[in-house]
């Protein structure tokens, strides 16, 4: 079956074509559909569909057939359910995060998009578009007969536009961003208790160095504390949070609800990601929602923000105010489809973007010359992760098992052969830092490192960020 795919994906540009003809040709037949009742011509056309389609394309009847737009690739295959992917956590040899085993899905998706737009042509978001969040009501349900009854299956999302936007009152980071200077965000995790003296404490270790705190939604498929309350306990500690919303363990509904709450309580700013792999975390046997993934929550929570409207379409009594943020790994595959992911994501409504740790600098330098080329460094504001761990043994071990971080080999033989493995590591994160505040459209650095506070607020200081921020503030 997964070479039948790959033959499909292979010549999609001919499927395409055959695509358009019957979409232009069978609503012809619609008269006849109707004469003999859509519900048996259902039952007649549903499993011819799923014989057809499941052979060519591995077709999982969402009901929402979407094939022209990902390639001739059924994305739907995808664990995530993403509609708009890759997620960033592809393994390097391109395998899935959640199968390993499994060849990345949104992986075929771009071969088969370039074959449609031609050999060295450059792929845009017209061709493979920001498609909505899928529909479950249609699942199971023939596609076909939607065309032949002239309903198309599904609209791409138009793409957003600045006259979309509403005039409100920008937060400290949302200054920060449009202030020209370099921005300086931190990583926190929750804790396991339900006692915030901790997390304040870990959290004001920032104080005066950083312009906001992240704040992750159980990062890695573990539990802690909700990131939604975690986040309005800093904002009323006079710290500015980031919080993190992922689409793995909530449906739209519950999404949309803590958006509202995080809102009431103070919270300016959110960063929306699709969410880890349960499978790896403390809860193996949870099971994983994704009903929406980070591209369409981007879009819903832009529709809140700007139009003041539900994804249902129902209108808020008062819209939120946020600055609304999404991730983007340069760092692994499908590496030509990153530029491509990222475009989405700023067509959804992205203002900011937060990268996954930063350990290659000639990948980044690759990466932001195709930013730049398509101005996308002018529409959000691009963030660098960066970070450190004790050791060369902790560093290799994070690059086998946290999926999407990419640790070069000679990097890795450096910090092992240094006497001090701390102080090698430490060092290497403030050469990373300095070598990318040189390249251009980048608006600042993320600096990331599991329960290390103190040794990532030297790095801040040590890198002379701080002392570089107070010298453009004055």
């Amino acid at each position: 079956m997964q070479s039948v795919r790959l033959w499909s994906v292979r010549h999609a540009h001919g499927f395409l074509r055959i695509y358009a003809f019957l979409e232009k040709y069978i609503p012809w037949i619609a008269p006849l559909a109707k004469l003999i009742g859509l519900s048996r011509a259902e039952r007649v056309m549903r499993p011819l569909e799923r014989l057809t389609k499941a052979f060519l394309f591995d077709c999982m009847m969402c009901g929402e057939c979407v094939l022209s737009s990902t390639g001739m690739a059924c994305t739907m295959n995808c664990p995530k359910q993403m509609r708009n992917g890759p997620c960033g956590g592809v393994h390097g040899d391109g395998g899935c995060e959640v199968k390993p085993q499994m060849r990345c899905v949104w992986i075929d998706a771009a071969t088969g998009a370039q074959n449609i737009a031609g050999s060295g042509a450059e792929l845009t978001t017209d061709a493979m578009p920001v498609l909505p969040p899928r529909n479950h009501v249609h699942e199971g349900r023939s596609s076909w007969l939607q065309v032949i009854c002239g309903k198309p299956t599904v609209e791409p999302i138009r793409k957003f536009s600045e006259d979309d936007v509403v005039v409100h009152t920008p937060g400290s980071l949302e200054n920060a961003c449009h202030s020209g200077r370099f921005v300086v965000t931190v990583e926190v995790a929750p804790p396991d208790s339900a006692d915030p003296a901790a997390l304040i404490a870990r959290a004001a270790r920032f104080r005066g160095l950083v312009d906001a705190i992240n704040i992750t939604d159980g990062a890695g498929g573990n539990c802690h504390m909700s990131s939604v309350a975690a986040s309005a306990i800093l904002a009323a500690h006079d710290l500015i949070p980031v919080y993190q919303v992922a689409c793995r363990d909530r449906n739209r509904i519950a999404i949309q609800g803590d958006i509202l709450g995080a809102a009431a309580l103070g919270v300016q700013n959110i960063l929306c990601l699709t969410g880890d792999d349960v499978s790896q975390g403390d809860h193996p046997e949870a099971k994983p929602v994704f009903d929406l993934d980070a591209v369409s929550l981007l879009r819903i929570a832009r529709g809140m923000c700007d139009r003041g409207l539900y994804a249902s379409g129902r209108k808020l009594d008062k819209a939120p105010s946020l600055f609304i943020g999404a991730t983007a790994n340069p760092f692994v595959p499908p590496y030509t489809d990153r530029i491509l992911n990222l475009e989405k994501k700023v067509d959804a409504g992205a203002q900011f973007i937060q990268t996954q740790f930063c350990f290659d600098i000639g990948m980044l330098e690759k990466f932001m010359l195709e930013v730049r080329s398509r101005e996308l460094h002018k529409r959000c504001k691009i963030i660098v992760g960066v970070g450190t761990l004790g050791s060369a043994k902790a560093l290799s071990w994070m690059a086998k098992h946290v999926p999407g971080v990419h640790v070069p080999a000679p990097l890795l033989a450096r910090i092992a052969a240094a006497a001090d493995q701390k102080a090698a590591a430490k060092k290497v994160c403030i050469e990373t830092i300095q070598a990318i505040a040189g390249i251009d459209g980048v608006a600042g650095i993320h600096v990331m490192g599991h329960r290390n506070e103190d040794v990532l607020a030297e790095i801040i200081i040590e890198s002379g960020l701080r002392q570089q921020q107070l010298l453009q503030i004055a």
